[in-house]
Formats: structure tokens, sequence, C-alpha cells
């Protein structure tokens, strides 16, 4: 497994699911997978702790290569570049009727993917899918019809 991605749709407008993405000071309350201590922005490394479920929790400070509002995607890497790297990335597209679908992703390289991906890749997709549901509970539970 060099990669995961997940998917998500979200009832709700994508301004309204960023807004809860980029409030990184409430990850405590509804991400059971990602911490991020600072805002992301463009071009700045953030400290993110990532909790696989069943495993051992990673930190890591990776670089934020876009913020845009329909994206927000960091590399990271393992030590040194070329051991384990990974590009992260949340994609919103708004769907016809107003509603966000999101595409949660990540494509691993280097050298150690195999044994790394062999022990984490499993937990990490549930990682990722329990983001997404408890994105989905997060953002719906604050849209007023």
């Amino acid at each position: 497994m060099d990669s995961i991605e997940t998917h998500v749709d979200i009832d709700a407008p994508p301004e309204a699911v960023w807004d809860v993405l980029m409030d990184v000071d409430s990850y405590g309350e509804w991400n059971p997978f990602i911490d991020v201590e600072e805002r992301p922005t463009e071009g700045e490394q953030v400290t993110v702790h990532l909790t696989p479920p069943g495993k051992p929790s990673v930190t890591m400070t990776p670089e934020i290569l876009v913020a845009d509002g329909r994206e927000l995607r960091w590399r990271g890497q393992l030590f040194v570049g070329g051991l384990y790297d990974g590009e992260h990335s949340f994609t919103l597209t708004e769907q016809p009727d107003g509603t966000t679908h999101l595409v949660h992703a990540e494509t691993f390289s280097g050298v150690l993917v195999g044994p790394i991906n062999w022990w984490l890749g499993d937990s990490t997709e549930r990682g990722f899918e329990a983001t997404n549901e408890a994105l989905k509970e997060r953002v719906e539970s604050r849209v007023v019809a």
C-alpha cells in the first residue's frame, strides 16, 4: 500500500467544512485521529499528532503545501526525506446540491514504505475513516437547515 484514499459526503457547503478543518483548536473535541497545534498556513510548518487506532501516537512537523479553502495538503517525513514521506490531503468538492464531497487521502514514498505501511496501513486507514465520520458529524451538527 503506497496510498490511502477515503471519501465521505457531508450535508453542508464546502465553506462550512473548511471552517471546521481550520479550527484546529477544537480538534480535540471531535477528531479521534489528528491533532494539529497551529493553524495551517501555506509554506509554514505545523505540529501534527497522529494516533492510529490501536497504535502509538506519532508526532511530525509537515510543511503546509496548500490551504486555499478547498484543499488542505501537507508533506511530512520520518527523520529525513526519502525514508518514509507522506503527502496528506483533504479535498473539498461542492456537489450540484450544495453539499460537499470530501476526499481524505495520503500518498507515501520512501525506502521504508513497505514495512511501515504493513504495520500501520490498515490502522491509519481506519483513522482516516473515523476522522471523516467525525468531521461529517461535527459539520452537520452546526449547519442550520
